[in-house]
């Protein structure tokens, strides 16, 4: 919708209305004038720095233009003399936000993955001296000219971003024009205008094919008489037929013609300069000379620039070769050349077309990419340092760690290793630092172009890039709260310059702006910013320390007075950590440490040293108290950390050294491998993260002195890297003389090879053997065991650097050349490797080659390598090393002599080999023939270091200018390659892993990324077995499984009806080819109501056995078929069960019926007299068991469906409960042993959850789940144990059989990924919690050996995932193309399991252990049109789901449907052969004992079935009648809701049933009775009132109001009212209670109200409702009995209080102070007001949602009731996100924390607030002294709040999940964990013994340990 309106066009100033100024903003110097060259108003904007002086559309940064047209128009006049800025966001289709900026002020081009500068050159009006002198001048960007006139720049943006970014253009999110321009008007189309056409002129030229004449209201005006070219000048960028640069907007003189033309879609086309055939005679050289250059008519034309051919004759052909691979025409007066590259011979073709010749339109083809995109994505990075090892660092929940590895900013997860990077620098990163609360991230990079990019750390966004420094950027440092950045570097001069950038804009408006800079001399290696003071820091280097700070816009700095240390060498420095309240702020000490050990300790307000102190070592090790200033050389300090107790340092002989801060002696030491260069302390001060220049970095935990390392790296350059395929290592050398071992899963470091004298050049791994083979420089090979660590040969035949080493696929040989020119072949399989031949002068010498100098073909017959010159590549046999062939590379393409320099051999099935030259071109050979192939040119820049080829042979990976290539190695695309950045260092090798799912690329570091593409090879045969014959029961003869498709029915061939993949004997390329249709078309008839249904098998032939494939060719597909789709997750396999159609009766063009097999006899209708039951019997053809697998990672396309996207209507799939808020990042927990409370017990059953109960009759386990907690429950004594560790709702359990581990999912939520917990029901821990679905997971089992566990993600990714129960790793990942419901394991075969879902499918599985890799197998079973299809209210066919499956013994299977159908499935050929309606509503329950079949329904019934007889049905012949008590409905029962899980005994007696009403119910059959175990709320409880300790009340949406006893958690009784929501409640008070009543123990009545505006009173003794009022028109939302219980006091919505009589149900007052907002809150205080000086006894407050409190004295019995105090609370007029509140709408409280208030139980004159204000706090007021008297800092806006009697305890509930326990004078604080939504409710027990709190329908109850 948004192109229908902005077509034609859109007038940007005109639309936004920019006079206005509303929707755009201007910022400086911005003033309208009239112009009398255009005769209109335009905008002027004007001063010295652009970036302050502008006009942005839109107004805020925040919004968006939403404009779609592809070209953009500026019509803008530069101002002489003057530089001017424009910058356009531009949103790409993948919703990447690009800003391509366009300035006279840039003197190059410059791009980065967000960001586009392209320079503009600023012509001077022609005709001008200017212009003139201009002519022979070079063009260079730079100011103005002093004559300018009005322009029109046209920017093609599709174009742009297409051909810079490889990205698609979707729409333009804002403009800033800034100074120094004039601007008339901005335009966007997707019409490429021409100005100076008029229509009268385009008519009689025949018109122009898509370009059009400029509109009259965009377009300048010109008079009569005159030209537009003559007044104005038009640029378009990309220049169309220019030789201009494309990265350089500037001004081409042209105009248009009226030729017609069509316009460039794919931009515009670099044009050589053309070749003159030297064979030819000089007079036709001379012909083509003039007939090139000569002028043409005087009349100015435009080149007509086309982007297809016209279809002309071409008889004469030239040959030419085009340096960039594209179209160019070039349209000149006279003629026409057309040049185009052959499809087929990839020679340009050159013709001259005629200039009468129509350009006819040529139909275009799709443009076509390498998808995916992206195709890599980076996952892990081995590496650390690189420019820098003094910045690692945390962040500030002490989760992460932050630290640079070369060119990229890594942040590592400490719990489980996963990392995410910050990618945009081109050089190594030389400093990062983060903001106090680790929002923001900073890094600089060293190098020339030293670049400050700005990041959120939470997204990985760039928000803002800074260019100030010249070069060399050393120390970056923010302020606390992200309100400035320090930076230190060089200016062009080699001095230091310190730059103070202002970030406090950077998040909203991604603004930074230089605040001050200096200049120095002195040495700076560190510089900090106070966190206490945002304006002052200290810095420190060679002879100096000083302090600085920025004052009225400048930088000043003053030195520390050294005295005697002024000669030292300052490493770090850092400011006094905490706060002192008997102290100034600002009276911190500074501490500085240096290389001779010394600590100084400085006053900032004197500016001199304090006190100086020298570390030295220990002499002796165990001695830790003999640390003094004794002579001696000092302990050398790298850095140092300092927290408000210790103080940690780094120094050079790699001890880590923890001090108190009066360095009296060492607390703690922790040596290192190497010098330690960086320490810093996690935010709660019990970690320190060490960083050593050897590459590693680690962790201390100072409480429990564990030490782990997180990560080991070279600290050289990597050569070379080679991988174990079966043991999964991989093995890097590198410069550092070191050569390591690598686990691929975990990226540890298991073994380090280190060779101090030498150093290692190539690697190469024994193809089956865990041994490598290492060549070094010095030309030695070793060959080393990896598991002994033990050397197994050594030889010393080469003289020069060995540059190439391979074993050949067998691990028979190994080969290896060197830099001298020798090859030499090595026996593998003795001992020793004895030496076989050895040739010198072989190979081309140099040490270029290394380390892929030689290449061994994969059938392992040839070896490849450069030589013996530089110019040939030879082939030698593989056995004796004989020479075969020898291909010339040098006289290859007709450029100049070419060299080669790397080469590889494709895959076997290819006959490839790939060799890359040193003119950067990719050569493709006939590797055994020699015969060219391909040629590509320009493959890198400068070089192509290395390469790689997939094993289907679709993609080419190569490493060069830094960066990775992923190509299409067929280059049959538009665009056929991608980029990837991350390297700073040139790329040594790349090579896929052995599974071709990750990609390996060493240089600098060791990077693995994920290869998106990954397509696995074809499926092999399939899987003899025997098939039983029906006829005669002979079970002798074999059968092979069948591969066939699964209702495709849209595939008009079988050669694609089928994907699988099972690892036979004999491998095949592709599927077989079924011998007959699968499918048949068949009538069916509907069954009636509860009819059982029949499906037996007729009679095949014995000459075509059913099962058996009969056609065993090859089926070879294209690996680019359409009938395969990649899958871009690297996690889970797409299995071939593709989503039922809509149409499941086949054409006949695709199915018939063999002449030979009998066809199925139509349905009958059979009554069985016994029963009295209609049941239809079906015959179909027998159904062997056919169990395929699909390849991994491929799935059938079908035209006709498509993959469900959205949640399915199957109630049993399980979705996750809405929530708006996350669980807290910032938290602040206390130990167990100090927790100020503990959890007691939990009210409530997830009814939300499936499968989420678990009782085990023999050892009485009852486990179930409530909200995110696992509650284990003893039946004898009710007691509660509680698993705890799930961060979001638990959605299924398993149990293992043992009973010993508990299996729990999550699924994910924001920041939250999904998890499974794996507990251990002895010791109640969690002993391994996994991580693999992105979404929620919906089902869990055990298999039945306990051996393995299976998981299933929901609708959105249906994965399979399989993990060994062993260690818990995921053995095998599948996808299923339909969502899954439910699985179950077979308990009767081995590693057999089905799973039902949606689109009617069933699967049967078959988990592979017979291979080397453990693989899924699977069959989708056929199903009857009977069962899959209901009929709807319109009479058309809907697709039942199945939802529910159980196995039985037999070889049965029980599937439940969405109709209520339960289906009968003969395991043994999986077939249904029966099913009948069990239930009117969907059965999400089954069990099956014995002989016993129990359902559950959606319809709240619990079913109890007879199944004796159903067995016998599916036995071969007529059997027709089920046998007596065959199948009958024993017992029923109807429960409170729909039944989501159960468990039964082993008889079928008793069991727990639990419902969605959140109830779990205990059935005994035999005694037909239903118990309930388990009640609670299923919605949101909105109150909690508590009574004597023993009772608590609450209410919810539900409209219930329940009563529970404390204890033991039982619902006592419940007040139900319908249709109605219950908001608020209060127990009367017990004063009001008589004391006959006490002694009777009756309990007081209680009060609530409704969103219906009245109020309830209860009687609980009674369970009655004696009383209700209508006191309100609106919600109730706040109750409460007077204190004496004489009067009900009630709010509302409108803020209208009410006073009500309870005895006679009269409102005797209305209040109406607050009227206007919500009533958040009413108090009622049961003390005497003597100290607070006023007559009335009582005193009661109420608060509203507008922040105001009215406190009121009353006296009821005298209807006494005044004012007191009247309390106001500010606010900014803005929300906690920083929106604008709207004015005058009550729906802006819902966006505001509530306001509440409370009488101190503590103080007597004390009133405790909280709401929304300019601080998070709690305000405690005063109402004898009318004033706050003190405040309590928080960290979360306050949901709820309470006090309790003589306890200084204050609790509070977040809506980020926490229960916050705050001291009630001190303000300390702990944070509890727990709930799963916000905390809506919090309450004391009236004695504080217990503290209960609410989260939707959760109840929690906690015991006060205080």
């Amino acid at each position: 919708m948004a192109q229908l309106w902005q077509h034609p066009y859109v007038n940007v100033f005109k639309h936004f209305n920019v006079s206005s100024w509303k929707k755009a903003t201007k910022e400086g110097e911005v003033t309208s004038a009239m112009d009398k060259a255009v005769k209109s108003t335009v905008f002027k904007i004007v001063g010295s720095i652009p970036a302050g002086n502008y006009i942005q559309l839109p107004k805020t940064s925040s919004q968006s233009l939403g404009l779609t047209g592809r070209y953009m128009y500026l019509l803008m006049k530069p101002i002489p003399t003057k530089y001017f800025v424009v910058h356009i966001d531009v949103a790409t289709q993948d919703n990447l936000v690009v800003r391509i900026s366009f300035s006279n002020l840039f003197k190059e081009f410059k791009s980065t993955s967000t960001w586009l500068q392209f320079p503009f050159v600023c012509k001077a009006t022609r005709g001008t001296v200017h212009a003139v002198t201009a002519v022979t001048g070079k063009e260079n960007c730079g100011p103005a000219p002093l004559s300018t006139r009005w322009t029109m720049l046209c920017l093609d943006l599709e174009y742009i971003l297409s051909m810079y970014l490889n990205r698609k253009y979707a729409y333009i999110k804002s403009v800033r024009l800034c100074a120094n321009m004039f601007v008339k008007n901005i335009f966007t189309s997707d019409i490429q205008y021409e100005p100076g056409l008029s229509v009268d002129l385009v008519k009689k030229s025949g018109g122009l094919c898509g370009v059009s004449p400029l509109p009259r209201e965009l377009d300048y005006p010109v008079m009569k008489g005159d030209r537009w070219y003559d007044l104005y000048d038009m640029i378009k960028f990309p220049a169309e037929g220019t030789n201009k640069p494309h990265d350089t907007i500037q001004s081409i003189a042209s105009e248009p013609s009226t030729k017609a033309v069509r316009p460039t879609s794919s931009g515009p086309k670099r044009i050589e300069s053309k070749k003159i055939d030297a064979s030819k005679c000089a007079s036709d050289r001379v012909s083509m000379i003039h007939n090139i250059t000569r002028d043409g008519p005087k009349r100015h034309r435009r080149r007509p620039v086309t982007s297809e051919l016209p279809s002309v004759g071409v008889d004469d052909i030239d040959i030419r070769k085009d340096k960039e691979g594209e179209i160019h025409v070039f349209a000149h007066p006279d003629d026409v050349v057309v040049h185009q590259d052959d499809k087929y011979t990839t020679e340009s073709i050159v013709s001259k077309v005629d200039k009468t010749t129509d350009l006819l339109p040529v139909k275009k083809s799709a443009y076509k990419i390498l998808e995916p995109d992206p195709i890599l994505r980076l996952k892990r990075i081995i590496g650390y340092g690189g420019a820098t090892f003094r910045d690692a660092l945390w962040t500030e929940d002490g989760h992460c760690l932050v630290y640079p590895c070369h060119a990229v900013v890594v942040a590592m997860k400490i719990s489980n290793g996963h990392q995410r990077f910050f990618i945009g620098h081109t050089d190594k990163v030389s400093a990062i630092s983060m903001t106090g609360n680790t929002d923001l991230l900073a890094s600089g990079q060293t190098g020339s172009l030293s670049v400050v990019r700005i990041w959120k750390v939470l997204t990985g966004e760039c928000l803002a890039l800074c260019k100030t420094h010249a070069h060399s950027l050393s120390g970056l440092s923010f302020s606390h709260k992200g309100n400035l950045l320090c930076g230190v570097g060089k200016d062009n001069h080699g001095k230091n310059m310190v730059v103070i950038w202002n970030t406090s804009k950077v998040s909203k408006t991604r603004e930074v702006s230089v605040m001050a800079k200096a200049h120095t001399d002195v040495d700076i290696c560190r510089m900090r910013v106070a966190a206490f003071d945002d304006t002052r820091m200290v810095s420190c280097g060679r002879d100096n320390v000083r302090l600085w700070r920025v004052k009225e816009g400048s930088l000043r700095s003053a030195p520390v007075s050294l005295g005697e240390y002024h000669n030292m060498e300052f490493t770090d420095v850092a400011f006094e950590a905490g706060y002192h309240t008997t102290r100034d702020p600002a009276d911190r000490r500074v501490y500085a440490c240096s290389r001779s050990g010394h600590i100084l300790e400085v006053d900032i307000k004197k500016v001199s040293i304090h006190h100086v102190r020298r570390l030295l070592p220990n002499e002796s090790r165990s001695d830790r108290d003999k640390q003094t200033f004794r002579s001696g050389p000092g302990i050398s300090i790298n850095s140092m950390s300092v927290n408000e107790t210790f103080c940690v340092t780094g120094s050079d002989d790699g001890y880590m050294r923890l001090w108190p801060l009066d360095f009296t002696h060492v607390y703690l030491e922790a040596q290192h491998e190497g010098p330690l260069m960086a320490v810093d302390f996690s935010a709660d001060g019990m970690k320190i993260l060490a960083g050593t220049s050897v590459g590693t970095l680690g962790i201390l935990d100072i409480t429990s002195r564990g030490y782990t390392t997180m990560m080991r790296s070279h600290v050289g350059s990597i050569r070379s890297v080679a991988v174990d395929p079966y043991r999964k290592h991989i093995a890097t050398v590198s410069q550092d003389h070191t050569i390591r071992v690598w686990d691929s899963e975990t990226l540890q470091q298991l073994y380090d090879f280190s060779s101090p004298d030498e150093c290692p050049s190539t690697i190469s791994y024994h193809p089956s053997r865990q041994m490598f083979a290492c060549g070094f420089d010095s030309g030695v090979i070793r060959v080393f065991n990896v598991q002994t660590t033990s050397l197994l040969a050594e030889h010393k035949q080469h003289r020069g650097k060995v540059t190439g080493l391979s074993y050949n696929p067998n691990g028979d040989y190994l080969y290896s050349c060197c830099s001298e020119g020798s090859l030499a072949m090595f026996d593998a399989t003795s001992e020793g490797y004895p030496l076989l031949r050895l040739l010198g002068n072989t190979v081309a010498k140099g040490e270029k080659y290394c380390p892929d100098g030689l290449a061994v073909s994969p059938d392992g017959r040839r070896v490849a390598f450069i030589g013996p010159t530089e110019y040939t590549v030879s082939i030698v046999d593989s056995k004796s090393l004989d020479e075969t062939m020898r291909i010339d590379v040098s006289s290859v393409g007709k450029s100049r002599i070419d060299t080669a320099r790397k080469l590889y051999f494709a895959p076997a099935n290819i006959f490839h080999l790939l060799v890359i030259t040193e003119n950067n071109k990719l050569l493709k050979f006939e590797s055994r023939t020699g015969k060219i192939l391909a040629e590509v040119d320009h493959i890198h820049k400068s070089g192509c270091s290395s390469l790689a080829l997939t094993e289907n042979g679709n993609y080419l990976a190569t490493g060069g200018d830094k960066a990775i290539k992923i190509w299409d190695y067929n280059m049959r695309l538009d665009v056929n390659f991608q980029v990837f950045i991350g390297h700073s260092e040139n790329v040594s090798r790349i090579v896929f892993t052995p599974d071709y799912k990750n990609l390996l690329s060493v240089g600098e570091a060791l990077y693995l990324w994920d290869f998106l593409a990954y397509k696995p090879s074809s499926p092999s045969e399939g899987r003899e077995y025997k098939e039983k014959d029906f006829l005669t029961g002979n079970t002798d003869r074999p059968t092979t499984v069948s591969f066939r498709n699964g209702y495709t029915g849209s595939s008009n061939s079988p050669d694609g009806d089928s994907l699988g993949e099972s690892f036979l004997d004999l491998p095949r390329d592709s599927p077989p080819r079924p011998t007959r249709d699968s499918y048949l078309d068949l009538p069916r008839r509907t069954p009636t109501r509860r009819t059982p249904t029949r499906h037996t098998p007729s009679r095949p032939t014995r000459e075509e056995s059913p099962g058996r494939i009969g056609d065993l060719s090859s089926i070879r597909k294209d690996p680019y078929d359409d009938d395969l789709e990649s899958v871009t997750s690297e996690k889970e396999t797409v299995l071939a069960a593709a989503p039922v159609t809509q149409s499941l009766v086949p054409s006949s063009k695709q199915f018939s019926l063999h002449d030979d097999m009998e066809p199925a006899e139509e349905s009958e209708p059979v009554m069985n007299g016994q029963y009295g039951q209609q049941y239809i019997q079906h015959r179909t053809p027998t159904r062997m068991p056919c169990k395929t697998a699909a390849p991994s990672g491929l799935t059938t396309k079908n035209k006709h469906v498509t993959l469900e996207t959205t949640k399915p209507e199957a109630f049993k799939h399980f979705t996750q409960r809405h929530k708006q808020h996350a669980l807290a990042q910032r938290r602040y927990t206390a130990p167990p042993n100090q927790a100020g409370i503990k959890l007691k017990s939990v009210i409530g059953y997830n009814g939300n959850a499936r499968n989420n109960m678990v009782w085990h009759p023999d050892t009485g386990l009852f486990v179930y789940t409530a909200g995110n907690t696992i509650i284990l429950e003893d039946l004898n004594n009710s007691t509660q144990k509680h698993l705890t560790g799930h961060v979001e709702e638990i959605s299924t359990l398993a149990l293992q059989n043992d009973c010993q581990t508990l299996a729990s999912s999550s699924g994910s939520f924001e920041m939250s990924g999904s998890q499974i917990c794996i507990w251990d029901l002895q010791s109640m821990i969690c002993k391994k919690v996994l991580s693999h679905h992105e979404y929620d997971i919906v089902c869990l089992a055990f298999s039945r050996d306990d051996k393995y566990l299976i998981s299933v993600g929901d609708y959105r990714d249906c994965s399979i995932v399989v993990w060994s129960t062993h260690n818990y790793c995921i053995l095998t990942t599948s996808k299923a193309a339909s969502p899954i419901h439910d699985l179950k394991w077979d308990p009767y075969t081995v590693n057999e399991f089905s799973s039902v879902g949606q689109n009617g499918t069933v699967l049967f599985w078959l988990l592979d252990e017979t291979t080397s890799n453990i693989c899924l197998n699977v069959h989708e079973a056929e199903i009857p049109d009977d069962l899959l299809y209901e009929k709807s209210t319109s009479n058309k066919k809907s697709c039942i789901e199945f939802t529910s499956i159980v196995y039985a013994g037999d070889s049965i299977l029980y599937t439940g449907t969405t109709s209520g159908k339960v289906a009968a499935w003969d395991t043994n050929n999986n077939t249904c052969f029966m099913h009948w309606e069990a239930d009117h509503s969907e059965i999400d329950t089954l069990i099956c004992r014995g002989n016993l079949l129990l359902t559950g329904s959606v319809g709240k019934n619990v079913r109890v079935w007879s199944v004796v007889g159903v067995g016998e049905m599916k036995l071969p012949g007529d059997n027709y009648n089920i046998r007596s008590g065959g199948l009958t409905m024993e017992d029923e029962m109807n429960l409170d809701g729909a039944v989501i899980s159960a468990a039964f005994d082993e008889a079928m007696d008793m069991g727990i049933v639990g419902t969605s009403s959140g109830t779990l119910w205990y059935i005994n059959w035999g005694e037909r009775t239903s118990i309930r175990l388990v009640s609670s709320h299923m919605n949101k409880v909105n109150g909690l009132s508590v009574c004597n300790n023993e009772f608590l009340a609450s209410c919810a949406d539900d409209g219930s109001l329940r009563v529970w006893a404390i204890n033991d958690r039982e619902q006592a009784l419940q007040f139900q009212v319908k249709d109605q929501s219950c908001t608020c409640l209060s127990f009367a008070p017990m004063t009001h209670t008589s004391e006959d009543s006490i002694k009777k123990r009756l309990l007081p009545n209680i009060v609530s109200g409704y969103n219906d505006g009245t109020v309830r009173m209860f009687d609980v003794n009674k369970v009655e409702m004696v009383l209700k009022m209508h006191p309100h028109a609106v919600t109730v939302t706040a109750i409460s009995f007077s204190s004496d219980g004489s009067m009900i006091i009630s709010g509302g919505n409108d803020g209208l209080i009410a006073v009500s009589s309870p005895t006679t149900g009269m409102t005797v007052r209305v209040i109406t102070d607050h009227k206007g907002a919500p009533i958040t809150n009413i108090d009622v205080s049961n003390k005497q007001d003597v100290d607070v000086g006023i007559s009335a006894p009582l005193l009661w407050l109420a608060t509203s949602a507008d922040r105001r409190v009215s406190v009121w004295s009353a006296d009821w019995s005298k209807d006494f009731c005044e004012l007191v105090d009247w309390l106001t609370f500010p606010a900014p007029a803005f929300g906690p996100d920083g929106s604008v509140l709207p004015k005058n709408d009550e729906s802006m409280y819902k966006m505001l924390p509530p306001s509440i208030a409370r009488f101190s139980p503590e103080e007597s004159d004390i009133i405790v607030y909280t709401g929304y204000g300019m601080q998070k706090n709690i305000q405690f007021y005063s109402v004898s002294q009318r004033k706050v008297m003190r405040t309590l800092a928080l960290t979360h806006w306050c949901q709820s709040l309470d006090l309790v009697v003589d306890c200084p305890l204050i609790a509070l509930g977040t809506n980020e999940r926490l229960l916050k326990l705050l001291d009630y004078y001190e303000g300390s604080f702990q944070d509890f964990v727990g709930h799963n939504d916000k905390v809506q409710t919090v309450k004391f027990s009236p004695d504080g013994k217990y503290l209960f709190s609410s989260s939707h329908s959760e109840i929690f109850i906690w015991d006060v340990t205080l």
